[in-house]
């Protein structure tokens, strides 16, 4: 219960899974980290991966960093809700810190390739599909050519698997297309605001409501 004895939907609805995928370039950790920061009770998952550890990154903060032999340990005993090899490197969402912060009430965003998203969408079908699109094959050429963290190669596969990866829009629940970052940002918390007052999201606080207003005597319940 909240101040004044009404009911405080977030205390009574489990968390759900929000998933965002998008084409590397496409501004996806810009969004997801404005997300984070304006929406109340949203965490993001913190993935495993093998990559190494890049300048200013901590452990269990922005990865959590572990060898090839551990991952394909945990891969082996199914400790992943989802997982992938994504350009030579192994990324990982943890199932039981998922399903602890989701038991807890808390929403928890997870930033993967389609991919993964497919994983998800067999093991955890009531989560919420977003993908982010780039204005364009131009576009998305330029900001990977601009942000200067890969060579021309890496930058050409990148650009390669995006032209796979982009067919996958259709499906996903929300499309965004990014041609201005703040735009983007204000869509994609309008769609995490929104889906929490869903009715099946909403389904136990509304009962509780309902439960303090007697019904008259002779009087039925509306519907039945």
């Amino acid at each position: 219960m909240s101040a004044g004895g009404s009911i405080d939907p977030g205390a009574t609805s489990p968390g759900r899974l929000i998933v965002l995928s998008a084409p590397s370039g496409s501004g996806k950790t810009t969004l997801a980290a404005g997300l984070i920061e304006r929406v109340p009770r949203l965490a993001r998952s913190v993935s495993y991966t093998t990559r190494p550890r890049r300048a200013g990154e901590a452990d269990g903060v922005d990865y959590r960093f572990v060898d090839r032999d551990t991952f394909r340990a945990m891969a082996e005993q199914d400790a992943f809700l989802e997982w992938a090899e994504i350009y030579a490197e192994f990324y990982g969402t943890s199932r039981e810190a998922t399903q602890r912060a989701l038991q807890a009430g808390d929403d928890l965003l997870l930033v993967i390739d389609v991919h993964g998203a497919r994983w998800v969408r067999k093991r955890q079908p009531d989560a919420l599909f977003i993908f982010l699109l780039p204005p364009g094959y131009a576009a998305l050429a330029e900001r990977l050519h601009n942000r200067g963290t890969e060579s021309t190669g890496t930058e050409a596969e990148r650009l390669r698997v995006a032209c796979n990866e982009i067919q996958a829009w259709k499906e996903y629940d929300y499309v965004i297309i990014n041609d201005d970052i703040r735009a983007a940002s204000a869509a994609a918390e309008a769609i995490v605001r929104a889906a929490r007052q869903s009715r099946e999201r909403m389904a136990s606080a509304a009962e509780a409501v309902a439960r303090t207003f007697p019904l008259p005597p002779g009087d039925r319940e509306v519907g039945v």
